[in-house]
């Protein structure tokens, strides 16, 4: 592809670019671009909003440029302090790497292993001496980190904001130095630490990387940024019809945007979707399963995908049970519902049990259940459904 075709291809859905003239040059230059995305594995599951920035790496990897994935597993015990309006607990070293085993397993699901560099920072940034890491931090000043959002914010409010988190974005940096990045790529919550590592290669004699960010998504919510922390992620080992279930659940006004950024549905098939539900000449929900459906299929292959979207429909739509309800034995004639949530791990405790339970979404043998302190009576096989998805089929020992 010739390299104005290719500036844009690869600026397509981006939203920060420093800058499209550079990435123009370096690739008539320089031909085979070092493309790097840093990931800390700071938690052991990977979500949809992981994978936008992986799809972006990929269509790189695809046009024959070389890709670099950076497990920071030195940084994460840092904690990337990026839209954060606390300190990060710091990590283990064991829970680190328990992260960064899975976390490979999952990038790949969307990379070609064949084509990715894998390389640790702890590699360079682990042999640092105290004199090495004073003079990285002597190339970069205070009241330029504190020009930073999240840590104006902070000392503005008085809030903490310790030593290690002004040394996370030169360490993220001085990873682009090591390996001698053309471009970086990250989440639009990572524009300042991409800028600074422009800044950090330039004092160490390096061209200054180009920056690319790309959009934050949505949870299942519509309204906060899709994380683990707040519940509304969908994370690559969903199984499918929990992924297909929850891609269901997405607000509307998300679908166009999910369709962009997720699937390699064509931009004209997307803009024809838009109209229509723009117009209201199509059922937002039609739209929506074929969103659900290419997601799924991406992570799980046709047959699983349309297996799920089977499997949705009867239950859903025509309200039939699933065809494989998990066979809950108990040793009891009867047991106290709010516990039996807890036992089951459908509510973390007994308060989100009791919760749930308030707010309708617990039901009996398809009646629902409001009271807290109910019990379940097991002189029968029963059926409890919690939530959209969670079916279970109790019997007594």
């Amino acid at each position: 592809m010739q390299p104005e075709k290719q500036v844009e291809y690869l600026t397509r859905n981006v939203v920060d670019l420093v800058s499209r003239e550079e990435l123009l040059e370096r690739i008539r230059t320089k031909g085979q671009l070092r493309v790097k995305l840093g990931v800390d594995p700071s938690r052991p599951d990977l979500h949809l909003g992981h994978a936008v920035v992986l799809f972006k790496l990929r269509e790189f990897q695809d046009l024959g440029h070389h890709v670099i994935l950076i497990i920071g597993d030195f940084t994460a015990m840092i904690g990337d302090p990026s839209g954060r309006n606390t300190t990060r607990p710091m990590l283990s070293e064991e829970e680190v790497k328990e992260n960064a085993k899975t976390y490979q397993e999952q990038a790949f699901k969307i990379l070609d292993p064949e084509k990715t560099e894998v390389r640790f920072n702890s590699e360079w940034l682990g042999k640092m001496t105290f004199a090495d890491v004073i003079k990285l931090a002597a190339k970069y000043t205070v009241a330029r980190m504190l020009e930073r959002d999240d840590f104006a914010k902070r000392y503005a409010s008085n809030e903490p904001i310790s030593i290690s988190e002004f040394l996370y974005p030169l360490a993220q940096a001085y990873d682009s130095v090591a390996i001698q990045a053309d471009v970086e790529l990250g989440g639009t919550d990572q524009y300042f630490n991409l800028l600074v590592g422009r800044k950090i290669q330039e004092e160490f004699g390096q061209k200054p990387q180009i920056v690319m960010t790309m959009p934050i998504i949505e949870g299942t919510d519509g309204k906060l940024k899709m994380s683990k922390s707040y519940g509304n992620y969908i994370a690559f080992n969903d199984p499918p019809l929990e992924m297909y279930g929850k891609l269901m659940s997405i607000p509307d006004e998300l679908i166009i945007k999910y369709m962009r950024l997720l699937t390699k549905i064509p931009d004209e098939e997307i803009d024809r979707y838009e109209a229509l539900m723009n117009s209201k000449s199509i059922n937002p929900r039609d739209v929506k399963m074929r969103l659900a459906f290419e997601i799924t299929k991406f992570f799980h292959g046709e047959e699983e995908a349309k297996s799920a979207e089977e499997e949705f429909i009867r239950i859903f739509r025509e309200k039939e049970l699933p065809t494989d309800i998990p066979v809950v034995t108990l040793d009891k004639d009867e047991v106290e519902l709010v516990e039996l949530l807890v036992n089951l791990n459908v509510a973390s405790s007994r308060s989100e049990a009791r919760r749930l339970i308030t707010q309708g979404g617990v039901r009996l043998d398809d009646e629902k259940i409001l009271d807290i302190h109910a019990k379940i009576i097991l002189d029968r096989e029963r059926i409890l459904k919690v939530g959209k998805r969670n079916f279970f089929k109790l019997k007594r020992s």
